[in-house]
C-alpha cells in the first residue's frame, strides 16, 4: 500500500513539473513591459539623457561672475638684505580684483546654456519616442515570424490531406505517382520555410533584447494576437501634431532662440567689460600704508576682424539653424505622408483578404479537394488553390503588422507614444 501511495505521488509530483515546464514554455511576451524595460535600459536613451541632464549644470556656471583675482607681493628696497620697516619703498603688496562684464552679457549667456539644455532634452525626447517605436516594430516582426509558423503548421496539416488523397488515388490506380510526388514535395517545402522563419524568431529575439537592454540570448515569451489599433487621424491632423509636439521640431526651434541670444551676445561684445581692482601695500616702523582702487577697462579696438565677425558667424548660425528647422519638417511631414499611406493601404487590403480572398480561397480549395477524391479535378488544381490560400493567410498578416508598425513609426514622428490601449496584457 505504502509502494502505491509513493508511485501516486511521484506521478503527481511529475505532472505538476510538466505542467510547470508547458505553462513556462507559453508564457506571453508583453509588449508594454518590453516598452518599460526599454525606456529603462536601453543604452542610447541613457546617452540622451545623460547628455541633457550634463547640459543643465552648464546654466549655473553661465551666468556667474568670472573667478576674482588676488595678488600677495613683496617689494623689498635693495639687495643685500631685508629692508622692510626700515625704508619708505619696502612694502608688502596685496591686491584683489573682480571682472564684471558689460550689463546683460551674464542674462544672455543664462539664456543660451538654458535654450541649449531644453534643445538636448527635447533630442532625448525624440530617442524616447524612437525607442518606443523600435520596440514596437521589432515586437510585431517577432508576432508576425511566430503566426507565419502557425499558418504554416496548419496548412502542412492540409498539404498532408491532399497527400493521403493522393495516395489513396495512386494506391487504386486512378492516379500516377507524380501527383502523390507533387504533393509530397510541396509539403517540404512548408517544412523549409518553417525552419527559415524559426532562424528569423531566434533574429527578431536578439534584435529585441539589444533594444531593451538584455543580453542577446535572454529568453523571450510569444507575442498573443494583437487587437487591431484604431487610429482615426487624418493626415492634416498628424503634421499640424508634429509640428506643435514632435521633439525633433522642438528642439531645433530652441537652437533657433539660442542662436538669436548668440545674435545678441556678439553684439554685447561691442562693449568694454570692466575689472575693479583693490590694492594695499603694507609698510613697516612709522611708514604710513597705501591702499590704490583702479579700473580696467578692455577696448575694443580690433572690432572690425573680431567683434563684427563674431556677430556674422552668430547671424550665419542662426540662419544654420533656420534653413535645419525648415529641413526637418519637411522630412517630418514627408514620412508622415508615407506611413500614413502605408497605413490606409495595408488597412484597405486587410479587408480585401479577410473578407474577400481567404475565405472564398478556403471554398475554392474545399471544393478542389472533394472533386480531386472523386476524380473530377487534377491535384495540380487542388495544390494551387491551397498555396494560393497559404499566400492570402501570409499576406493578410503580413499588411496587418505593417499598419501596426506604421502607427507605431506615426507615434514617434508626431511626438505621441501611444497609451498602449489596443496592445494585449
Amino acid at each position: 500500500m505504502k509502494t502505491f501511495c509513493r508511485t501516486i505521488c511521484f506521478m503527481f509530483f511529475c505532472f505538476l513539473c510538466i505542467s510547470s515546464a508547458a505553462s513556462a514554455a507559453e508564457e506571453l511576451l508583453n509588449l508594454q513591459a518590453l516598452v518599460q524595460e526599454a525606456l529603462k535600459n536601453n543604452p542610447e536613451l541613457r546617452l540622451a539623457e545623460s547628455r541633457w541632464k550634463t547640459s543643465t549644470f552648464r546654466v549655473p556656471q553661465s551666468r556667474s561672475l568670472p573667478d576674482p583675482m588676488f595678488m600677495l607681493g613683496y617689494q623689498n628696497e635693495g639687495t643685500r638684505r631685508y629692508t622692510y620697516g626700515e625704508m619708505a619703498d619696502s612694502e608688502w603688496m596685496f591686491a584683489a580684483s573682480q571682472m564684471f562684464p558689460f550689463p546683460g552679457k551674464l542674462s544672455i549667456k543664462e539664456e543660451m546654456a538654458a535654450k541649449d539644455a531644453q534643445s538636448l532634452e527635447a533630442d532625448y525626447q525624440a530617442v524616447r519616442l524612437k525607442t518606443i517605436a523600435r520596440v514596437k516594430e521589432l515586437y510585431f516582426d517577432l508576432f508576425l515570424a511566430y503566426r507565419n509558423i502557425d499558418i504554416i503548421r496548419d496548412k502542412t496539416a492540409l498539404f498532408s490531406r491532399v497527400e493521403d488523397a493522393a495516395a489513396a488515388r495512386y494506391g487504386s490506380g486512378m492516379a500516377p505517382q507524380q501527383e502523390l510526388l507533387m504533393a509530397q514535395t510541396e509539403k517540404y517545402m512548408l517544412l523549409e520555410k518553417e525552419e527559415m522563419l524559426k532562424q528569423k524568431v531566434e533574429s527578431m529575439e536578439a534584435m529585441l533584447n539589444s533594444a531593451t537592454g538584455r543580453e542577446a540570448t535572454s529568453p523571450l515569451g510569444k507575442p498573443p494576437e494583437p487587437d487591431e489599433t484604431m487610429y482615426p487621424y487624418s493626415m492634416d491632423e498628424l503634421i499640424q501634431t508634429a509640428y506643435e509636439h514632435a521633439p525633433e521640431i522642438k528642439s531645433r526651434e530652441l537652437m533657433i532662440g539660442s542662436a538669436e541670444a548668440g545674435i545678441h551676445l556678439a553684439e554685447k561684445e561691442y562693449y568694454p567689460d570692466f575689472t575693479l581692482s583693490a590694492n594695499l601695500s603694507k609698510k613697516g616702523g612709522d611708514f604710513e600704508n597705501m591702499v590704490g582702487f583702479t579700473t580696467t577697462i578692455n577696448l575694443p579696438l580690433y572690432y572690425k576682424s573680431k567683434q563684427r565677425q563674431g556677430v556674422y558667424e552668430a547671424k550665419s548660425i542662426l540662419s544654420e539653424g533656420e534653413h535645419e528647422l525648415k529641413d526637418i519638417k519637411l522630412m517630418v511631414s514627408s514620412s508622415i505622408r508615407d506611413n500614413y499611406s502605408m497605413l490606409q493601404t495595408a488597412g484597405k487590403l486587410m479587408e480585401l483578404y479577410r473578407k474577400g480572398l481567404i475565405p472564398k480561397t478556403y471554398q475554392d480549395f474545399d471544393a478542389a479537394l472533394a472533386g480531386y477524391v472523386t476524380g473530377k479535378v487534377e491535384a495540380i488544381t487542388v495544390i494551387s488553390r491551397l498555396k494560393s490560400l497559404l499566400d492570402y493567410e501570409l499576406l493578410y498578416w503580413e499588411q496587418f503588422v505593417t499598419r501596426e508598425k506604421a502607427i507605431a513609426r506615426l507615434e514617434s514622428l508626431t511626438g505621441s507614444p501611444g497609451d498602449f490601449a489596443s496592445t494585449p496584457r
